[in-house]
Formats: C-alpha cells, structure tokens, sequence
C-alpha cells in the first residue's frame, strides 16, 4: 500500500525504515498513515520528517533507547492514542500539553519524579493515563479534572497521599495505586459513583474512609499487605462487591456484616491475627462465596 501514499508519507517510512529496517509498521486509512508502530525497533531518535504525518492518531515508541522525549512528538496534535513506556524519561517537555487531542497516554516505566503542569491541558482524555512505574512523589491536584477518564494506573511510585481533587475524576472505573506509601485516602475518593475497581495492595494504610461506603458500582477491592486492624462499616453498602481481598493486615476480627454483601463471590483474609474464622464465614461458602483464610 506504500504506493499509495502522498510522496511526503512515503519519505517518512523510508526514514525510519533507514533507521531500523523492517521493524516498522502502520496503518493506513485514505490513503494517510494514521498509526504508526516503532515499539522495541533500536530506535535511539525519531527522524524529523515524523512531524509531517498530520493525520496520524496512534504513536507508539515504547522500548526504544530514546535519550530525550522527542519534541517532534508534540507537534502531531492529532494523537489520540501515545505510548511511551519504557523509555528511561526524566522529564516531560512542556509542550506535551499541545496534544489535547490524547485519550490515552502511556508513560508508565520511566523515571520521571514530576509531571509538568502542561499536561492539565490534557484533561480531555477519556480512556487511559497510566503513570506506572516511575518516581513520582505525588499526584498534582489537577489530576481532579480529568473527569472523564476512565482508568487510572499510578503503581510503583512514592506517593504518600492524594489529593482531595481526585473525587473529581467522576467516570474512573479502575483506580490502580498498589506499591506505594499511602497511608489514608481522602474523603473525596467516595466521589468516584462509577468506579467498579480499586486496587490499593501494598500501601501502609491503616484505615479506609467512611466515604468508600459511597462506591456503589465497586466490584473489586483489594487492600493486600497493608495495616487495616479494622473495616469501616460503610463496605456493606457496596451492592455489587465481588472480591474483597484483605490478605497480610492487621485484622484480629471481621465484622458480621460482611455476610450481608449481596454479590461477594471471594473473600480472601489470609495472613491476618484471626484466631478463628466467624460463623458467618459458613454462610458465605454455603452460598458459594470463596474464603481463604
């Protein structure tokens, strides 16, 4: 289809091709790449004639020993769909905020310990921002306007806290945040009425909101290895609650009330002070709810 393309297209793949022959591939749509794949291709730059790929919406450049986020990246504000993971990335350049277009960007296994403020300007992303695996020390209180989006992955960072403005990202359905040192959870983080997954393991926290009771569409919750010595009793308000892993706390009882969760299909205490299971557990097997103790 290469015979297809307007000259300029053509150019462009004979560059990368020039730089990593074969292991480069696109899409093409009307005659005009739309996406272009350089995943794990040797590439340690991108050739200056990418800029030209105007129609372009998916860009990927993960695994590449890139030195620099490349600038010419940002000036395809077509993107809706930019991977660049694995890159040993510091820093982001503040003209990634031009690409408001995204609705999903992959910046996870880095090395960056901030995110520059331009990338608030991105808040119309409605699929995926995963930040996973880098240094970060904290999530930026405009992180609460990105309220369409839909998953959130932060694992492996320093975060200590979150801030209140989260509970503005109201269509989130999964939150991911396991391996970091978050000690308590804002109030705010009840907000998030469609979330269906959260995922805390491997945090020091010692309590859960109240508010948590307010996540009426949560299916999963998993709070592994953490320093819960109790539950708040807002979790029976959560209907539709299937996994409820609490392995590796500080548990030395279980509230009754967890018999009462409608939809509980697995509840894995392991590795906790109990003494013995409570009776309620019966029920819950009778039932054919998993418990792991």
């Amino acid at each position: 289809m290469m015979h297809s393309l307007p000259e300029q297209q053509r150019r462009v793949l004979e560059d990368f091709n020039a730089l990593a022959p074969g292991k480069i591939t696109v899409q093409i749509e009307d005659e005009n790449i739309v996406a272009l794949y350089a995943r794990a291709a040797g590439l340690a730059a991108l050739p200056e004639s990418l800029s030209t790929l105007t129609h372009l919406e998916t860009l990927s450049i993960g695994e590449n020993p890139l030195p620099v986020f490349p600038e010419t990246v940002t000036t395809l504000t077509n993107l809706r769909r930019l991977y660049v993971h694995d890159l040993h990335l510091t820093t982001l350049p503040d003209s990634i905020g031009h690409l408001t277009r995204l609705e999903t960007l992959d910046l996870g296994h880095n090395r960056l310990t901030t995110l520059p403020g331009s990338v608030r300007n991105l808040n119309g992303m409605d699929s995926f921002l995963y930040l996973s695996d880098n240094a970060l020390t904290e999530l930026p209180a405009w992180i609460g306007t990105f309220s369409r989006l839909r998953y959130l992955g932060a694992t492996h960072n320093q975060f200590s806290a979150l801030p209140d403005e989260i509970g503005g990202m109201e269509n989130l359905r999964e939150l991911r945040l396991y391996h970091n040192q978050i000690e308590t959870l804002p109030e705010s983080i009840g907000n998030l009425r469609n979330l269906r997954e959260l995922h805390l393991q491997d945090n020091p926290l010692v309590s859960l909101p109240e508010s948590i009771g307010r996540l009426r569409d949560l299916r999963v919750l998993d709070c592994r290895n953490n320093h819960l010595s109790r539950l708040p009793e807002s979790l029976r308000d959560l209907p539709k609650l299937r996994h409820l892993d609490l392995r590796a706390n500080r548990l030395t009882a279980l509230p009754a009330w967890l018999a009462e969760l409608p939809a509980l299909e697995k509840l894995d205490v392991r590795w906790n002070p109990l003494a013995a299971l409570p009776a309620f557990t019966h029920e819950l097997e009778q039932r054919g709810c998993a418990v792991y103790w």
